[in-house]
């Protein structure tokens, strides 16, 4: 199935880059392994296969699924999300270009760009996403190549308008590129709203099962994709055969999916809402979230994922994280269980003391696909071990 066909995400998903084996009529396509390929003479390529950091029939299927899922023309499957974000600013900017991204970014996002590829000359600005004047006057002051958002934001769940920040880049001759991972291309797909790239860590949705890691990048540019093929293939930041199978099989039950983790995220904000423990709910999904409306409007539905700030400070952010028995306090987020994470001290500590710091009241929830009411039960339990010491 074309990339560039009008059929509904579900068939697409299922379906793109999924032909059937023609010599045996096997419905799933087999798993390339080889690292090399047999040539018809010298440079007599079959099907262009070489060798596989240049490309594999398995990986090339699993990029052509994420090309017709985001609306691109391209996509790059790599080993990590932050493999691939490193390859794509390699692409797109040099020594003394500036990069403007948000203040609440990944932290691993930031320590990629301010620590490493800082070292390397290139400049970053982090600025408040939602306040578009306020980007439009960091990218004028710099030489600025790349406007970077995510959106619903990590952790603090920030919703950016993509079509008026896509007009603020595209002003000043910068790249728009949003980081999808939270969204998935199931609820936002920020090529149809202006963004120039979609970047994912495919380990969380879009693998959506945590066993396997690894990034995304698609475009709509034909020129730009060259550049970041050419990265890739130069770097060797790809992504194996067995992880393209594994993120591929993911990804054909990522709507089906995303559904019950948006009820579920929806149904735990509600009910954080009425706790007396809780000063805050960050869920775009609630009515009195500053950035409902927008995410309605350019989001199918509002996610898995939720923050709650807790009025008893750090002790009862950390009570709470470290007494359920349904979230499971590890790292990452997306997969089918539910998972609780203390971003101050876990996904986003290389980012303590700085402005992009996440207040140490706060946890992250990555509301899986289990009965709401058992998310809801083992919350109720652990919040009661805050009053009970």
């Amino acid at each position: 199935m074309s990339a560039n066909n009008t059929a509904g995400f579900n068939t697409r998903a299922v379906h793109a880059g999924q032909e059937f084996e023609p010599r045996t009529g096997a419905v799933v396509p087999p798993l390339h392994f080889s690292t090399t390929y047999a040539q018809d003479g010298i440079g007599g390529l079959r099907s262009g296969y070489e060798y596989g950091r240049g490309g594999n029939p398995t990986r090339d299927a699993l990029q052509e699924q994420l090309a017709a899922l985001e609306g691109g023309t391209a996509a790059f499957s790599f080993g990590s999300g932050l493999a691939a974000e490193d390859s794509l600013i390699r692409a797109i900017a040099r020594p003394g270009d500036h990069i403007v991204l948000g203040n609440d970014a990944y932290g691993g996002t930031y320590r990629l760009i301010n620590r490493v590829l800082g070292d390397w000359g290139i400049g970053n600005t982090p600025v408040d996403m939602s306040d578009l004047d306020a980007v439009a006057r960091a990218v004028a002051t710099n030489k600025t190549r790349i406007v970077w958002v995510e959106t619903p934001s990590n952790p603090m769940m920030k919703i950016t308008d993509i079509a008026a920040l896509a007009e603020v880049a595209h002003d000043a001759g910068a790249l728009l590129v949003v980081d999808n991972t939270f969204a998935s291309p199931y609820l936002q797909t920020p090529l149809a709203l202006g963004a120039d790239v979609v970047v994912h860590s495919t380990t969380k949705y879009i693998g959506g099962h945590s066993d396997v890691v690894g990034g995304a990048i698609v475009v709509k540019d034909a020129d730009l994709a060259e550049k970041i093929g050419f990265i890739q293939f130069a770097v060797g930041a790809v992504s194996g055969p067995m992880d393209a199978f594994l993120t591929t099989r993911g990804l054909k039950t990522l709507g089906v999916r995303m559904d019950r983790h948006s009820e579920n995220g929806q149904a735990v904000a509600e009910w954080l809402l009425q706790r007396p423990e809780v000063e805050a709910v960050l869920y775009p999904g609630l009515p009195d979230h500053p950035g409902h409306d927008l995410a309605a409007k350019q989001m199918k539905k509002f996610g898995g994922m939720v923050s709650v700030q807790f009025k008893g400070g750090e002790a009862a952010a950390r009570k709470v994280a470290e007494s359920t028995s349904v979230f499971t306090l590890a790292e990452s987020l997306g997969g089918i269980e539910s998972l609780m994470n203390y971003p101050s001290e876990m996904t986003h500590a290389s980012v303590k003391g700085t402005e992009l710091a996440v207040p140490v009241n706060l946890l992250r929830l990555s509301c899986g696909i289990e009965d709401a009411e058992d998310l809801i039960a083992d919350l109720e339990q652990a919040f009661a071990k805050i009053s009970n010491g």
